[in-house]
């Protein structure tokens, strides 16, 4: 696939999948980066691919074209896994949150900085952006601009989005610059609302946090998860699920040796892996990215 886009931290990705023969998930395909790379690793890679995205569906096709049966193409969302697949697989691998392509598409509405209908869904159903400003309460969209994009002004924000009710990304993005001055890092004062709405409309950490209390029934022992986050709220679930269901090292007293307590996973990433240099110069998405891995721990008898 000549010309594809290539996601982040992809070299860490398949480093930490270890994708040596087997079948594998990929659960954001988007215009299949993951998968491209996991199936030229090794001829006996086979990859599940789920993407609730339509548009996702032409590069689903051409994959399918060069791969053959060893690629699979699921549309629906990636937390219905254990509704599609039928035996456990060797990995997993997430890359949470918009990709790149339905940012810079404007007629998605992801962004503040293209004109275009305020819509933000990463699907074809549901409410969009404009229907959440129109039908929530002030107090209520105050609450989601706050808790999903932690910003500070956020009843501020709620109220002048209430009186303004827009319908289009540039009319959100002015009345937010009206009621708020632009930060002096340079970024834009639009931004945080933005993805607390698009966090909204898509139900994304609700998404992420059920997808992940399946995979454990979904990996095979010694099985891989790779997930990669591009901001803190995401990162804290990865974390926090991966702590609460990892195998540790205790001690009955002090006088005992250390044993390791049963877990579910052991964790391959101490701390979450970042871009190198070399990828941030290239891409500027990969300054937000956190990759954190682990491996399923063997299963009882």
């Amino acid at each position: 696939m000549k010309g594809a886009h290539i996601p982040v931290l992809l070299g860490e990705v398949l480093n930490f999948l270890s994708p040596n023969g087997g079948v594998f998930v990929d659960g954001t395909f988007g215009a299949g980066g993951y998968t491209h790379a996991i199936l030229s690793a090794n001829k006996n890679n086979q990859v599940i691919a789920f993407d609730r995205d339509p548009t996702t569906l032409s590069d689903a096709q051409k994959m399918a074209q060069e791969f053959g049966d060893r690629f699979t193409f699921i549309q629906d969302c990636f937390s219905a896994m254990s509704k599609h697949l039928t035996q456990p697989v060797d990995g997993i691998v997430l890359d949470i949150g918009v990709s790149s392509m339905q940012i810079d598409t404007p007629e998605r509405g992801f962004s503040w900085r293209f004109d275009g209908p305020l819509d933000m869904r990463m699907g074809d159903q549901g409410p969009t952006a404009a229907d959440l400003i129109a039908t929530l309460s002030e107090t209520q969209l105050a609450d989601v601009l706050f808790r999903y994009g932690e910003e500070r002004q956020s009843r501020k924000i709620a109220h002048a989005l209430k009186n303004a009710l827009p319908k289009t990304t540039l009319e959100m993005a002015n009345v937010i610059h009206h009621v708020m001055p632009r930060p002096k890092d340079g970024s834009d004062s639009a931004m945080r609302s933005f993805q607390a709405l698009r966090i909204a409309v898509n139900n994304e950490l609700d998404e992420l946090e059920q997808t992940l209390l399946q995979t454990p029934n979904l990996l095979v022992p010694q099985g891989r998860l790779v997930v990669v986050s591009f901001h803190s709220l995401e990162d804290r679930i990865v974390k926090d699920f991966l702590n609460n269901h990892s195998a540790k090292s205790t001690h009955k007293n002090k006088y005992a040796p250390l044993q390791e307590s049963e877990g579910l996973f052991r964790i391959l990433t101490k701390k979450p892996v970042l871009a190198n240099d070399t990828e941030l110069n290239q891409n500027p998405r990969a300054h937000s990215a956190k990759l954190r891995a682990a491996q399923r721990t063997e299963v009882p008898a």
